[in-house]
């Protein structure tokens, strides 16, 4: 049968808007472009086409934007220890500005992010203490990192002696505090064996149930437990109240850069964040780990990466993945609403092997992770790879203070509160008298310990 000449000839009016739509959305989406001409290309000049009043955001009202904290989950050649060092000098220079040598991380973030040593160095810095204060400084934190580095190493099994009983170091930091045992929001993500998906432990969620509490110490554990080790084992846990029960392993297999899943949760969380309806409302500050850079350095000529090696260069590639798929969602805002820390080729690391690092003393592993300070900072291009810039890691890193700085006296000047954390409505049920329900919540599966 043949054909109509309506199907056989494209149509001019088909094309015509077909260019246009692409054109919208290759200079909007594609390049952060705005231009209202576009928009009104198909409309008849005499028809003016009409558009709503448009809200003002709150950063543009003068309340500040919400302070996002995202932290990478670090291999084996760092292990947080280079977010722990950004976050070292970051602070030094919020106590130097500020005038207050008392002040926390935590005081200056509105959310925090952490997937595997990320999560524990964003635990550490936002359980709160017996005295109401973030248990750790970011001075103390990395000190701790640094000294117990070895205990990060795997050994004969899944990082045997920290994560027994979920006990060693975990244990003696955070005893039994929980999710809800933060200061902040805090997002910490494992990989559930048994739903097969990703679990994002939130405090968000343990507020509103015990279903979703979980103790630190375990959810430290979980978001760290690496699949590839010899022996590894996966973490098998469950909330303060026995019903939801998982089987985890490592943050880094799920969500190795966790800066979209806490965007995402800050954007749709209108009761926490009543006012933040875009990128413009938010500042961002992702940490990365580096370890592409330090494994394609320890690697052969003509040898081919292990197994191990593998799944960690595929979770960094991810990382890389994310980062610039946030770079161009914040489109103009990218230079001022977004700051990506990222160790790229660090010396220091590329000359030992993991087995090595794991038994450097303290001094040299701090010195490596001040190399990467004074390394030039990088920046994501939409299609062209990483872009070298002129400041170094510890010039973004002052610049940075200074506006955390500035967002904290707009929060002090503005009638308009940023920021609405939630407070637990529900006393905690004791798993002592709880019986364990056989069914668990939709997230999770029942499993035997």
């Amino acid at each position: 049968m043949a054909a109509t000449p309506a199907l056989m000839e494209p149509s001019f009016d088909v094309n015509k808007l077909s260019y246009e739509i692409f054109s919208v959305l290759e200079s909007k989406f594609l390049f952060g472009y705005e231009d209202p001409k576009l928009f009104l290309a198909a409309s008849p000049p005499e028809t003016p086409v009409k558009t709503p009043a448009r809200t003002p955001t709150v950063a543009e009202a003068g309340g500040g934007r919400v302070r996002i904290l995202s932290i990478d989950g670090g291999g084996r050649a760092s292990d947080g220890i280079l977010a722990g060092a950004a976050l070292a000098r970051l602070e030094a220079s919020l106590h130097k500005r500020s005038g207050d040598s008392a002040a926390r991380i935590a005081d200056f973030f509105d959310v925090a992010a952490g997937s595997g040593a990320g999560g524990v160095l964003a635990a550490m810095l936002f359980t709160r203490g017996p005295d109401g204060r973030p248990l750790f400084s970011a001075a103390e934190a990395l000190q701790l990192l640094a000294k117990n580095r070895a205990a990060f190493a795997p050994k004969k099994g899944l990082l045997r002696g920290i994560f027994r009983k979920h006990g060693g170091i975990f244990r003696r930091l955070f005893a039994d505090a929980t999710l809800r045992d933060t200061v902040k929001p805090v997002l910490i993500p494992c990989y559930d064996l048994a739903t097969g998906a990703p679990f994002m432990f939130s405090r968000a969620d343990a507020v509103e149930s015990d279903g979703y509490d979980f103790r630190m110490r375990e959810v430290c554990a979980a978001t760290c437990a690496d699949p590839t080790a010899s022996g590894a084992a996966a973490v098998k846990m469950k909330s303060v109240d026995g019903r939801t029960r998982i089987v985890a392993v490592g943050g880094g297999l799920a969500m190795g850069n966790p800066t979209a899943a806490a965007i995402t949760h800050v954007l749709n969380n209108k009761q926490e964040f009543p006012f933040a309806a875009g990128v413009e409302d938010l500042l961002v500050v992702s940490l990365g780990s580096g370890e592409v850079a330090a494994a394609r350095g320890n690697a052969g000529a003509s040898a081919p990466p292990r197994r191990a090696e593998l799944v960690r260069i595929a979770g960094e590639g991810m990382a890389d993945m994310v980062d610039q798929a946030v770079a161009m969602a914040f489109g103009h805002n990218r230079t001022s609403n977004y700051v990506r820390i990222q160790v790229h080729g660090s010396h220091s690391l590329r000359h030992h092997t993991s087995k090595s690092t794991s038994t450097m003393d303290v001094r040299k592993l701090l010195g490596a992770a001040e190399e990467m300070l004074v390394q030039r900072n990088v920046e994501s291009v939409l299609f062209q790879g990483m872009k070298m810039l002129v400041q170094t890691n510890g010039e973004k890193l002052e610049w940075l203070a200074g506006e955390l700085i500035k967002e904290d006296e707009r929060r002090k000047n503005s009638p308009l509160p940023k920021v609405l954390v939630k407070q637990v409505m529900t006393p905690r049920i004791s798993f002592a008298t709880t019986p364990i329900a056989t069914t668990t919540t939709a997230t999770s599966t029942p499993q035997s310990h």
